[in-house]
């Protein structure tokens, strides 16, 4: 027997408010033609009024937890992925662990940007193993537009706010392979080269400038590297697990510009039925929009139990991941 981590349940949560790309033309020089085009976005969610990346986070994880079948005291630790907290300190986790009632345990943010729920994913995944851990909230959340310059219309066109969330619970499966494939996780793939750290960042931060500083991104370059990244990412993810693309049932990719889903895809031989896309009516949510996106697919009946997922994203740093996993 080994223990293995699979995902018991998931949620999501999108502020009511919609920015769409018309709305926008009003606010920046850029028009719908000029975003789609080159994003394929034509909407995204923004908070309003007082809401928070907590009061995001803590929205999906009711909901996945709801889905799990679990009690808030079968929850042994809370991992939070997100680059706009509330608060300097204390971290978003701490906030959703009070909201939800959950057990006095570990509750800690992680901070990869866009990659930030792989992170978070293997983080957890990581204690499951061990056996430290049962079942762990797992929650991407972000309110990206509070780092936006609205003057700014290559990168405020680009970012919406969200949160998605899993539980992420131990399940001890038997080693035969000639049975039931395992599911749960495979394997995670982490990356980041702070080389390439001034193509996609702020210009503030607490301790540079008392400030959180607004996004600025060398979009050509960030392109560039994302497209070469998640091809090999995936290829890693699938080679180190004995699987191509042909294998995978379901590309459940961050959502930060059609045409890198798209490159991806084509890389992996893999048509784009077989992708989970949002950023059309999303946008860019950072480490929410693989979460946002698992959980539309699981609750619209895509995603089935058994089926081979492919988790993989980039963010700032640069950072970068995959996960493999059998749902």
């Amino acid at each position: 027997m080994s223990i293995q981590s699979v995902i018991k349940g998931t949620g999501s949560f999108l502020p009511s408010k919609i920015l769409t790309n018309v709305d926008l033309e009003k606010i920046v020089e850029t028009s719908d033609e000029w975003i789609f085009q080159r994003t394929g976005i034509r909407q995204r969610h923004i908070v309003s009024g007082e809401e928070t990346t907590s009061v995001l986070a803590s929205n999906a994880a009711r909901q996945a937890l709801a889905a799990s079948g679990l009690s808030s005291d079968d929850i042994d630790g809370v991992i939070v992925a997100t680059t706009t907290p509330d608060l300097t300190f204390p971290s978003v986790a701490v906030h959703v662990q009070a909201e939800l009632n959950l057990p006095a345990k570990m509750a800690f943010d992680i901070q990869a940007v866009c990659t930030g729920f792989i992170y978070a994913l293997s983080t957890a995944h990581s204690f499951i193993q061990s056996g430290q851990c049962k079942n762990i909230l797992v929650i991407g959340a972000e309110s990206m537009s509070s780092i936006l310059d609205w003057e700014d219309r290559t990168t405020c066109v680009l970012f919406g706010d969200g949160a998605g969330a899993v539980v992420l619970g131990a399940s001890e499966e038997t080693d035969d392979k000639a049975s039931t494939p395992q599911r749960g996780i495979l394997s995670t793939h982490l990356y980041a080269d702070g080389r390439y750290k001034d193509i996609l960042c702020t210009n503030g931060g607490v301790s540079k400038t008392r400030s959180t500083g607004v996004i600025q991104m060398q979009g050509r370059e960030v392109f560039k590297q994302a497209v070469t990244l998640m091809h090999n990412i995936v290829e890693e993810a699938l080679s180190a697990n004995g699987f191509t693309g042909n294998d995978l049932d379901w590309l459940v990719p961050h959502q930060a510009n059609i045409r890198i889903i798209s490159a991806t895809a084509e890389k992996l031989g893999l048509p784009m039925d077989k992708v989970v896309v949002t950023v059309e009516d999303q946008g860019n949510t950072s480490a929410a929009s693989i979460p946002l996106a698992l959980d539309l697919a699981v609750r619209d009946g895509r995603i089935q139990k058994n089926q081979l997922i492919l988790l993989e994203a980039l963010g700032g740093g640069l950072t970068w991941g995959a996960s493999l996993l059998r749902f």
